[in-house]
């Protein structure tokens, strides 16, 4: 193991999740290309701090999962954790007139979408956080706009109570650590959290970053060895 990798697993283990976040996007630490690592961690709190644990160990029985759900997607389905069941999922938090950052994340969304098209094993997840703007129809229309494939990505609306839940307390998503907030308060976020079979959360990823985005390709290979 070279010098860059050992500060690197130095640092991942104390740093919060600004911090991860900023080693994801180092090219220094991609450059080589393939995982990081031979297994992915497990993360079960907003700190992001890694759990190097045995897939097969007991103590997972009780660590943190993705919470049941159920809301609709691009094409009036109802989709929930079954839905996902015995695959690996990548997700993210958008909505269909972000003028901002959503483009880029639609934009690298796509490129998973391409990587993993032939896979089954892989989908993708995109929670709308303007459920009251974002309906069925209005989801079919920008799916159909951006070349999304409903079987491979699902674009889901419904109760917004539940998404921002989901997004706060089950993907640990916002990166304000330590500031308590309501569903008045508006979710916006540029990360990508990979999912394995298991409702296990396994990394998170800047969808910003094409390098980030591109080792988040490479972990999903890793974590389907594992599995």
């Amino acid at each position: 193991m070279n010098w860059r990798m050992k500060i690197f697993y130095l640092l991942i283990s104390s740093l919060p999740l600004a911090g991860i976040i900023l080693i994801l996007d180092s090219e220094d630490i991609y450059k080589d290309g393939g995982s990081r690592v031979a297994t992915l961690p497990y993360y079960n709190e907003a700190s992001f701090s890694p759990h190097w644990i045995a897939p097969d160990s007991d103590s997972l029985i009780e660590f943190h999962r993705i919470a049941p759900f159920r809301l609709i997607n691009q094409e009036g389905d109802t989709i929930s954790e079954k839905t996902f069941a015995g695959k690996i999922y990548i997700t993210d938090f958008f909505f269909t007139v972000c003028p901002g950052i959503c483009p880029k994340l639609t934009k690298n969304m796509l490129l998973l979408q391409e990587a993993f098209l032939h896979n089954e094993d892989v989908l993708l997840l995109s929670h709308s956080v303007t459920p009251e703007h974002d309906s069925v129809a209005v989801l079919k229309q920008y799916a159909t706009t951006e070349g999304i494939i409903s079987d491979k990505w699902h674009l889901v609306t419904g109760d917004q109570r539940q998404i921002y839940k989901l997004g706060r307390s089950d993907y640990f998503v916002e990166e304000d650590l330590g500031r308590d907030k309501n569903v008045d308060d508006f979710l916006h976020t540029e990360n990508f959290v990979l999912v394995d079979k298991n409702r296990h959360i396994r990394g998170i990823y800047n969808g910003l970053n094409k390098t980030s985005v591109n080792q988040l390709i490479d972990d999903v290979r890793t974590l389907q060895k594992e599995m």
